[in-house]
């Protein structure tokens, strides 16, 4: 496996993250030991977790089968949403951030975490409290970098400039959601990634199953977050998304390749990613993203691959400007 570097750290991880979601959860313990076993067997070196997957049993699971090998492994947390019924229980407030990673640490056996997410943003809290809360776990030794998911590239920037400003640790990588039907993040959150030397852990590359063939052409599984879970549902409510997700399985087919290896290393290709997230309920659908690695995905085929769903129009909505086309003198 050729391992890449994260960011600006110097670390070394896999190019594909293990992610933790489904343990405790989809996945009984033996089956979240199963995966954890297939993905180190294949070199995988990178496991994202949250303490709010299953309520911290996602992070109990994975501090049982990292015991003995913490130190090859590169271990990231989230710290954002309610892990209890108290009103200050969930957030970015010092507080909650102090006894969130302590009870994370307890439940992951380390003493340390390498990469520590902030979950979500929280707009009742001065974002420089965060951040410094997190610069003090980060000299105390209890996180190695801080990170962000599911901000928006001005409030990264914001984060970053002012860390740059007070002299505290930037954050050092980002965590968008991101796949061939969700590409947000290529207006702003990548192309900030890449300017500012941040790796990139993106989520949902097959897009809560869309991508993976079986709800096309009608087809309707027993099983999947799409028939049950309201947050997905509304997140690809629309028939474009179906649209998309037909010709693009449609494309796999064709191509002779499981749809759901070809969604992953369609991600992985981005110059700007570090390692996209696979996730599974078991080892069976852990094998199809895994497939990603044996994929060679050429930046004329991303491209071909590309051209199936909307490019999202540039942040400043100047879309003649990728054309090369460019006003003359003074007009606007």
């Amino acid at each position: 496996m050729q391992y890449r570097t994260l960011g600006r750290t110097g670390v070394q991880v896999s190019p594909l993250c293990l992610g933790t979601m489904s343990f405790g959860g989809d996945a009984d313990e033996a089956a979240s030991a199963a995966m954890y076993r297939r993905a180190r067997n294949v070199g995988i070196n990178f496991v994202d977790t949250a303490d709010a997957y299953a309520r911290g049993r996602a992070e109990e699971i994975l501090g049982s089968l990292i015991a003995g090998e913490r130190d090859e492994l590169v271990i990231a947390s989230k710290v954002h949403f309610p892990m209890g019924p108290g009103a200050n229980d969930c957030g970015l407030s010092r507080r909650h951030i102090q006894l969130a990673v302590e009870a994370s640490l307890r439940r992951l056996g380390t003493d340390r975490l390498d990469l520590y997410f902030v979950h979500g943003f929280d707009d009742l809290t001065p974002m420089d409290e965060t951040l410094r809360a997190l610069d003090d776990l980060v000299h105390a030794g209890k996180i190695l970098y801080p990170a962000v998911s599911n901000w928006a590239a001005w409030q990264i920037a914001k984060a970053l400039g002012i860390s740059a400003a007070a002299g505290l640790a930037p954050f050092a990588c980002v965590q968008p959601m991101y796949s061939l039907i969700k590409r947000q993040a290529e207006v702003e959150i990548l192309p900030l990634a890449a300017s500012e030397g941040l790796g990139v852990i993106s989520y949902s590359p097959l897009a809560s199953g869309l991508l993976t063939g079986k709800y096309s052409e009608g087809g309707r599984p027993e099983v999947g977050r799409l028939l049950v879970n309201q947050v997905h549902i509304v997140r690809y409510a629309g028939p474009l998304y179906r649209e998309v997700a037909d010709r693009f399985v449609g494309h796999a087919r064709a191509r002779g390749v499981d749809p759901v290896s070809l969604a992953v290393a369609w991600v992985m290709a981005h110059p700007a990613i570090t390692a996209p997230i696979i996730g599974a309920r078991d080892v069976e659908q852990l094998e199809a993203s895994l497939g990603a690695l044996e994929i060679k995905m050429t930046p004329e085929w991303r491209a071909e691959i590309s051209a199936l769903s909307p490019e999202p129009p540039p942040a400043t909505d100047r879309s003649e400007e990728k054309s090369g086309i460019f006003y003359q003198g003074t007009e606007r």
